[in-house]
């Protein structure tokens, strides 16, 4: 995506009013859909005030500067460990700092990202945290622009973007995974997913692990469903169906940790060993603090660091033609467990 620097100034009534050459009453009747304004006038203020990026400001009348105290964050969903982590981590540094956020759930959809994001541009933020690892719409990506406001693209770090990128190497970490298996000697092996229509980071993943398996030569049977959830549920209904077409693969790599936890309550009923049978490793190290007596072998993330650095990003005022930055974040193999030691 381009990472072209933002305009220097927020677009106004005024300037989609001179575009649009009408007032910037009849800017403002059309915006609130108020008044006896033509049916032609009224669709050509709306589509150049998209086409500028124009967004009302809620806070002008209670804010005595351009940006209020509010940082907006869009993740794909509270729900997921992995975000309370990097949320966690993002709040500890913006209240240190007397910033609070503000916090939309995208689902993965670009056009809940673009709701949100408009809206939060209503309330002029000081800056925005935006997760990356998905087909973001230009009219977002147009909104950011125009915007003026800082944004941060956070954990897609293949793929940077907008002002500042944090965020970690999914292929690499995908890489990671399929290397434990072939040190190990472990060739027959599976990879369990969901939505990765939607989430780009976990595709990319894969795509990691299913090249770092083709240059060993080693077979992949990849076994994924777009409509499921990425939990444990998941992960047992998915572990089950890959059972159920033959022979059992020597390892299996899951989504994350959630899904890989769900598998490994399926093997277990199935009475099918770990690691001795089938070797099994996660990604995101969210099950590690509550391991007992099974260690899931894991790619950890410092998902509380992620989030610490993208808010120090997102606070970071650099000179206006300052280069886009990118902060890869490292990661690190956690082995545990659920897959054989090398031979």
């Amino acid at each position: 995506m381009s990472q072209a620097p933002h305009f220097p100034r927020t677009i106004t009534i005024a300037d989609v009013a001179k575009a649009a050459g009408v007032s910037s009453m009849t800017v403002s009747k059309v915006l609130r859909g108020t008044g006896r304004i033509a049916t032609e006038t009224r669709a050509r203020v709306t589509q150049i005030a998209e086409e500028l990026g124009y967004v009302p400001n809620r806070l002008a009348g209670s804010l005595s500067s351009q940006t209020s105290s509010l940082i907006g964050i869009v993740i794909p969903s509270i729900g997921d460990q992995v975000y309370t982590g990097v949320l966690a981590g993002i709040n500890e540094v913006l209240n240190g700092r007397g910033y609070t956020a503000f916090i939309g759930e995208s689902f993965f959809d670009p056009e809940i990202e673009l709701r949100i994001v408009h809206m939060m541009l209503t309330m002029k933020p000081a800056a925005l945290i935006l997760t990356g690892g998905l087909a973001r719409d230009e009219r977002t990506i147009r909104l950011l622009r125009r915007s003026g406001i800082r944004a941060v693209h956070l954990w897609d770090g293949d793929h940077p973007d907008l002002d500042a990128t944090v965020g970690l190497s999914h292929r690499t970490a995908g890489q990671l995974a399929a290397r434990v298996f072939l040190q190990a000697g472990l060739t027959r092996c599976a990879y369990i997913g969901a939505q990765l229509n939607r989430d780009l980071c976990a595709a990319c993943r894969l795509d990691g692990y299913s090249d770092a398996l083709s240059t060993a030569n080693a077979t992949l049977q990849c076994l994924t469903d777009a409509h499921l959830s990425r939990t444990a549920e998941s992960g047992y209904e998915l572990t089950k169906r890959l059972l159920e077409q033959g022979e059992p693969p020597q390892a299996i790599h899951y989504l994350n940790d959630a899904m890989a936890i769900g598998g490994l309550r399926f093997l277990s009923e199935a009475s099918i060993t770990v690691p001795q049978a089938v070797s099994v490793n996660g990604f995101n190290g969210t099950a590690l603090p509550h391991s007992l007596s099974t260690r899931l072998t894991t790619i950890e993330v410092p998902l509380m660091e992620v989030g610490r650095r993208a808010a120090t990003a997102a606070l970071t005022r650099p000179p206006t033609d300052a280069e886009a930055t990118v902060d890869l974040i490292d990661i690190s193999l956690t082995i545990g467990n659920t897959t054989v030691s090398r031979p």
